[in-house]
């Protein structure tokens, strides 16, 4: 075998039909049947058109209701801050902390809650506390500080 006659096996490539190049290209229409709206230059189809059928986003019905005012948090517990404060070795645990860490997002708000235990002495910054995970982070000789 050598490079010059390599070439791929038999039937694995076909060359594109020239549509729309006369006659000899395959008819008058290339393609596109007689007549209609996808006949014609310059046609596109509405996202989620069926053909006039009614479409799926008509078909099911709404419900349900979004808040835009509500302040979603992402809950954290004691028992996570312990285990990046053992992972990490830092005193202090601040949200750049816990984003770095990839425990929240760069835009989540964070609130940390009470399950778990807290073993060791911490400053925990958050956007919110539960009265029980700071009474916990207290009682083991940390503070709770709340950040805007």
């Amino acid at each position: 075998m050598k490079l010059h006659t390599l070439k791929p096996a038999a039937g694995s490539t076909k060359t594109n039909k020239r549509l729309g190049r006369g006659q000899g290209s395959g008819g008058s229409t290339a393609g596109r049947g007689h007549k209609g709206a996808q006949s014609r230059s310059g046609y596109h189809k509405k996202f989620g058109f069926e053909g006039g059928q009614m479409p799926l986003q008509r078909r099911i019905p709404k419900f349900g209701f979004k808040n835009n005012n509500k302040v979603y948090f992402k809950a954290i517990n004691l028992d996570a801050l312990e285990e990046l404060a053992k992972k990490s070795g830092a005193p202090a645990i601040t949200v750049q902390l816990m984003v770095d860490n990839g425990i929240v997002g760069k835009k989540d708000r964070v609130k940390i809650l009470g399950r778990g235990e807290l073993k060791s002495k911490l400053s925990v910054e958050a956007h919110a506390f539960s009265a029980t995970a700071t009474k916990a982070i207290e009682s083991a000789g940390g503070n709770a500080t709340t950040v805007k």
